[in-house]
């Protein structure tokens, strides 16, 4: 299965980044490889985590953010990636 970030995630991990980093150097380093670990699962597991907001949610193992993406043939769209300590509200806008 292939998997592809989509410019809006990419982002989101960039904003993880940042944010971690600013709270310790090399903290964004380990947030980008742990999250990318949980994004490379998906290329066994995609489709079996529970749908929320019409995707599929993944929770990530280390950090508090879920990955939403959907399958499309033997394709993993990544749509978003963000933080579960928002409100719900604004996740429910941001991916509509």
């Amino acid at each position: 299965m292939k998997v592809e970030i989509l410019d809006e995630a990419q982002e989101d991990l960039l904003d993880g980044f940042r944010f971690y980093e600013c709270q310790s150097e090399g903290l964004g380093d380990y947030f980008l490889d742990s999250l990318f670990s949980d994004i490379d699962s998906l290329q066994i597991y995609a489709g079996i985590h529970s749908v929320h907001f019409a995707y599929h949610r993944l929770l990530s193992k280390r950090f508090p953010f879920a990955i939403y993406y959907r399958v499309a043939r033997k394709t993993v769209r990544v749509h978003a990636v963000l933080d579960c300590r928002r409100d719900p509200g604004w996740i429910r806008d941001r991916l509509s």
